[in-house]
């Protein structure tokens, strides 16, 4: 198994906790893993994404030119990524920002209404691991017990007290996910 991922929206949506959550679950169960994050210059509302890649083997390039999997919070990340997702591969979409179709039919598109279920079950800043949740649903790269535990063991000790309402969403978002 060699699985790249995409996770990319605006600086502040959490895209790149969302990576680091699935690259320590991946981590954690002896997969080998790189994350590579990208920003820009802003602190909040620029362009962040990161592109983890999991594997049972050793990864030789952490370059990735055409994710197996994006998941795009934001119509930017959807009009950069959806050209570049594999043939094949899975755009997981949070349809709470996103109001622009795919124009792909050679690949499947998971459309989440991440924004909704966050505030419904406490907090808007949770749609990461809502969409992480869902991506996990339909493309089961860790098992998603493997991604409760990562986020429990790895969220910073100042922020421990997000861990159970974090993990309820995730598990909302793959529950939604398996619906669809």
């Amino acid at each position: 198994m060699h699985q790249s991922i995409v996770f990319s929206g605006f600086g502040g949506q959490g895209a790149l906790f969302a990576g680091q959550v699935l690259t320590y679950a991946a981590m954690d169960t002896g997969r080998h893993v790189t994350w590579i994050p990208s920003y820009g210059p802003e602190m909040r509302g620029g362009v962040a994404r990161c592109t983890v890649i999991v594997s049972d083997d050793e990864i030789g390039s952490p370059i990735v030119r055409n994710p197996d999997v994006a998941v795009v919070f934001n119509n930017p990340s959807l009009e950069k990524f959806q050209t570049e997702v594999r043939s094949g591969g899975l755009m997981v979409v949070n349809s709470s920002m996103i109001n622009v179709s795919v124009d792909r039919s050679d690949i499947r598109t998971l459309w989440i209404a991440g924004g909704e279920i966050a505030i419904e079950l406490g907090d808007v800043r949770m749609t990461n691991m809502v969409l992480l949740g869902a991506m996990l649903a339909a493309n089961p790269v860790v098992e998603l017990s493997a991604a409760e535990q990562a986020l429990r063991d790895h969220l910073p000790e100042r922020k421990q007290h997000l861990a159970d309402p974090n993990v309820e969403v995730l598990r909302r978002g793959y529950r939604t996910a398996t619906k669809e």
